[in-house]
């Protein structure tokens, strides 16, 4: 599958108040369709708010009314525009469970297509969230994307399934922001993303809080593991980018890949040799 999708990625300083983070996220909207971008993708709890993060209320009292309604805006605006938004939010359950770190894929019909549950909850976030156990994957403009957020990048056997289900690009959303300063997230999480990308031949949009202290900005990396577009670290903004299957990128894995994923791990073809099996010897 080959194809040219031009999406936006947005960052800002959500709040635990639906209706104001809702009028950002507009706002953004409006930019990235005027743009030419096909597609928007914010970050984890953008709507809604982080849970996990200090000062957040608790499921039972949050304002789960105001979160509907905001949502509600932004599948509106999301049909008049005619662009997918890929929304950072949270999905509440039945009774007393706790709610689902979510982003909803929203078409651009303006309805809800899917929505991907976090897979991999912290142990902070298992204090406010219910874990996901499916993908969610999707095609627009001809590539084959899928969804992921902040601690799955923890879990390399993630990104090796997607590959094998011909995911091409991966939408992933984080909150790495309102925290005390500089930390290790500061040194790895791109890393940890320019990882997974280039070993599985990904382009991947990583999107992240911009809430002070946030600890790393949004960027948007090559198959090759290269970034090539970042947003300022602790600033809003929005940024467009293309991602264009079509191109031949570094690849160094690309022969022995598939075979690797099938079990076989060592390229080329194997010999017996008594020399070979003595590891003893000179």
């Amino acid at each position: 599958m080959n194809g040219v999708l031009t999406f936006a990625a947005c960052q800002f300083s959500e709040s635990f108040q639906p209706r104001r983070n809702a009028a950002v996220i507009l706002r953004y909207m409006e930019r990235a369709a005027g743009a030419g971008a096909q597609l928007l993708h914010t970050h984890e709890g953008a709507l809604s708010g982080y849970l996990s993060n200090r000062g957040a209320p608790k499921a039972a009292d949050y304002d789960w009314p105001a979160l509907r309604h905001a949502t509600g805006r932004i599948m509106d605006q999301a049909k008049k525009l005619r662009l997918t938004v890929l929304l950072g939010s949270a999905h509440p359950l039945s009774g007393a469970r706790l709610p689902a770190n979510c982003v909803y894929l929203i078409g651009p019909d303006g309805r809800i297509a899917d929505r991907y549950d976090k897979r991999f909850l912290t142990a902070g976030d298992l204090k406010a969230y219910t874990p996901g156990n499916r993908f969610v994957i999707f095609n627009r403009s001809g590539v084959r994307c899928a969804i992921l957020i902040c601690f799955d990048l923890r879990f390399p056997e993630l990104y090796r399934r997607l590959r094998k289900l011909g995911v091409q690009a991966v939408f992933q959303s984080f909150n790495n922001g309102s925290t005390d300063g500089p930390g290790i997230h500061t040194q790895i999480m791109r890393q940890t993303m320019q990882a997974h990308a280039g070993i599985n031949y990904f382009w991947v949009s990583a999107t992240n809080s911009s809430a002070y202290f946030s600890r790393w900005p949004s960027v948007f990396i090559q198959p090759d593991g290269r970034i090539i577009q970042s947003l300022r670290q602790n600033a809003a903004g929005l940024m467009i980018c293309t991602i264009d299957t079509r191109k031949g990128l570094y690849d160094a894995s690309a022969p022995f890949r598939a075979a690797a994923m099938a079990g076989k791990l060592h390229s080329g073809k194997l010999v017996n040799d008594p020399r070979q099996k003595n590891r003893r010897c000179l």
